[in-house]
């Protein structure tokens, strides 16, 4: 995730796909475990995969975002973001979770917002 803006680019322009028509999912710190928060472009607030891919897109920010909620656990950020899902989250996004349908709910909203602005 956190060199992923040159091949995200590279889709994009291989596909001949509008930025507006990039959905970037990522883990967020700030946004309570078990929840999703939309957000239209902006800073990557610290996250280096979103640094990443501004960066690769020349600075173009004007993308959708899915942040999904991770919390802030009480160890070190990179060695909590990297450690094992606790129980209730491998719970919520496993195979009869509440989690992946939300994301498609939140997705589903995204693409009928984008067809009706055409």
């Amino acid at each position: 995730m956190n060199v992923s803006g040159r091949p995200v680019a590279s889709a994009l322009q291989s596909r001949n796909l509008p930025l507006s028509s990039l959905v970037v999912i990522h883990d967020a710190l700030d946004v309570t475990p078990g929840t999703l928060k939309y957000k239209f472009g902006g800073s990557p607030d610290g996250h280096n995969g979103l640094r990443s891919i501004i960066s690769a897109l020349g600075g173009d920010k004007a993308f959708h975002r899915l942040r999904i909620g991770i919390g802030r656990g009480d160890d070190d950020v990179a060695r909590y973001v990297l450690s094992k899902l606790p129980s209730y989250d491998r719970q919520f996004w496993g195979e009869n979770g509440q989690g992946v349908d939300i994301v498609l709910r939140e997705l589903e909203k995204i693409a009928m917002t984008a067809l009706s602005s055409r």
